[in-house]
């Protein structure tokens, strides 16, 4: 199971999948409601790195968080 963080203004709680990839990962994340306006934005980070592929495998106990982008200034 892979386990998911949902950071700064995204308000669900942590939830877990079983999926082989990043791309399975956001076919899942796109079936929650709440987010679909919110991946299109969202950098992915994978056991705190930041990838830039959707093909990046993921394994058991592998920590995935969305970062929504933020305001500064």
């Amino acid at each position: 199971m892979v386990k998911v963080e949902f950071l700064g203004p995204i308000q669900i709680d942590k939830k877990e999948f079983d999926v082989k990839s990043v791309r399975e990962l956001k076919d899942e994340l796109y079936k929650i409601p709440e987010l679909e306006d919110w991946l299109i934005s969202c950098a992915i980070a994978v056991n705190d790195k930041i990838i830039n592929t959707l093909d990046t495998p993921l394994k058991d106990g592998d920590k995935v968080a969305l970062l929504p982008p933020v305001c500064g200034g």
